[in-house]
């Protein structure tokens, strides 16, 4: 069970659950991305439902920080357990530089015609979030 200084976190997407206090151990801190910001949450925070963004998701326990690439979706804190229901989750460890420099030149190429800006500058902005999981090469 968690202690007073830390709490539950699981992250879920619909193919599969992503992290576990279970298997991490428990968590001191989160900050994840909200679709108008990023929320920091402690132990014992006050009950939240909020609609995530795109970008990095970063959860720290005693022995660790993991971080993570999420796309969208809900988060809830509530007894001292926070859940993050999201579309997509890639752990940094995941992430290929070249595969995200490819997807954000894709991205930039994307046609704008019919309305399309708003989903080209949504594909921009993910691709240029993953990239900040991934270490530039020497």
């Amino acid at each position: 069970m968690a202690s007073a200084e830390a709490f539950h976190c699981s992250v879920v997407t619909p193919e599969r659950a992503i992290l576990d206090s279970e298997t991490i151990g428990p968590v001191q801190f989160v900050a994840f991305p909200a679709h108008d910001g990023e929320v920091g949450i402690m132990p014992q925070r006050a009950p939240l439902l909020c609609r995530l963004g795109s970008g990095v998701l970063r959860v720290k326990t005693a022995d660790a920080t993991h971080r993570f690439f999420i796309d969208g979706g809900f988060a809830q804190m509530v007894d001292n357990k926070l859940t993050l229901l999201t579309e997509q989750a890639r752990a940094e460890t995941e992430l290929d530089r070249d595969s995200v420099l490819k997807e954000l030149e894709e991205a930039r190429a994307m046609s704008v015609e019919g309305g399309g800006h708003a989903e080209r500058q949504a594909a921009i902005r993910r691709a240029q979030e993953q990239l900040k999981l991934t270490p530039e090469r020497r």
